[in-house]
């Protein structure tokens, strides 16, 4: 068996020292049920499936009843506070309290699990609402995104955000989703981030509106984190590749040595991580849902059971750290 990357034997490392309880409320697919088996047979995770009955619960894990749960109400009554300022009565609270997807987050918010986990049977945007409805952003951030955690063939890790999420970030959404990518990155790898805003211009090559967005989300960027490495606008090569920074950056300290890149839109991060993957041999772990209060991610809907049992891990990771 070959043995997995560093990054990702740190992430498990972490995963089975906090145990932590971890909600899969898409118990029909037994991509899910077979994860939830190997995450408690591991010490990965304490599993808690989200059943009506009918599901083979293996050992370790924990049954939930969105149904019949005695805390129903209580959940309810979480989620009419959270919502009503948004048209939501007592009555549709109750009623969508019981949605699986719906259920978990109000356990992870109401502090009876520690995590959350969905996305195999549903579309990110069904995952995303669910998480916002019920957990909400975390302190001092408006903007839920993701990351791919991008792991090269060299072992090197690097984190591209966002590119499953945001569209077209504004200025200040981009500053965000750099400030909090950096904080994933760290949390994940044990690395200190190096950040950098990426566009199809170097340090002022090329004049365009697009190009002022990203330098003046630099600027708000620096503004949240004054102690990030962050800096741009770089093309690519200019943050990756050490000669190339000599040439196109020399007076930054962040070109030629980024390991987090933040992507100007959707589309050039969508497209960027899929020719990692694709051309560059590497593996692509994501999108990882970042900016909640609590985890509640997301995963791709042709994943693998192993996917799922990372992407838990992550999750258990990540709630160690808000946690603390």
């Amino acid at each position: 068996m070959t043995r997995p990357p560093a990054v990702i034997e740190r992430i498990l490392g972490i995963a089975r020292r906090r145990r932590a309880r971890i909600v899969l409320p898409e118990t029909h697919d037994p991509r899910v049920v077979e994860a939830a088996e190997r995450l408690a047979a591991d010490g990965l995770a304490a599993p808690v499936l989200v059943d009506r009955g009918g599901t083979r619960v293996p050992r370790g894990c924990e049954r939930a009843d969105s149904a019949t749960d005695p805390r129903l109400p209580d959940l309810a009554r979480r989620l009419h506070e959270r919502r009503k300022a948004k048209g939501m009565t007592a009555d549709e609270a109750a009623s969508a309290a019981r949605d699986p997807l719906v259920y978990a987050g109000l356990l992870v918010a109401g502090g009876h699990a520690d995590g959350a986990v969905a996305g195999s049977m549903c579309p990110t945007p069904d995952t995303i609402r669910a998480g916002l409805w019920t957990i909400g952003p975390g302190p001092g951030i408006a903007t839920v995104s993701s990351t791919f955690l991008m792991v090269l063939e060299d072992g090197r890790a690097l984190t591209y955000a966002d590119c499953g999420v945001v569209p077209d970030p504004d200025e200040t959404q981009l500053a965000e989703i750099a400030v909090v990518s950096a904080r994933t990155h760290r949390l994940l790898t044990g690395e200190t981030p190096v950040v950098a805003m990426l566009s199809f211009s170097t340090k002022g090559s090329a004049s365009h509106p697009d190009v002022d967005k990203v330098v003046r989300a630099l600027a708000r960027a620096r503004a949240l984190d004054p102690a990030l490495a962050i800096d741009g606008e770089f093309q690519f090569d200019a943050a990756f590749v050490p000669e190339v920074a000599a040439r196109k950056a020399p007076g930054s300290a962040v070109a030629g040595r980024a390991n987090v890149f933040v992507f100007p839109d959707l589309g050039a991060g969508n497209i960027a991580y899929k020719i990692t993957q694709r051309i560059g041999g590497a593996e692509a772990y994501g999108p990882l849902i970042q900016g909640l209060a609590k985890p509640y991610l997301d995963l791709s809907r042709g994943c693998s059971a192993e996917d799922v049992v990372l992407v838990a891990a992550i999750a258990a990771v990540m709630a160690a750290e808000q946690g603390e």
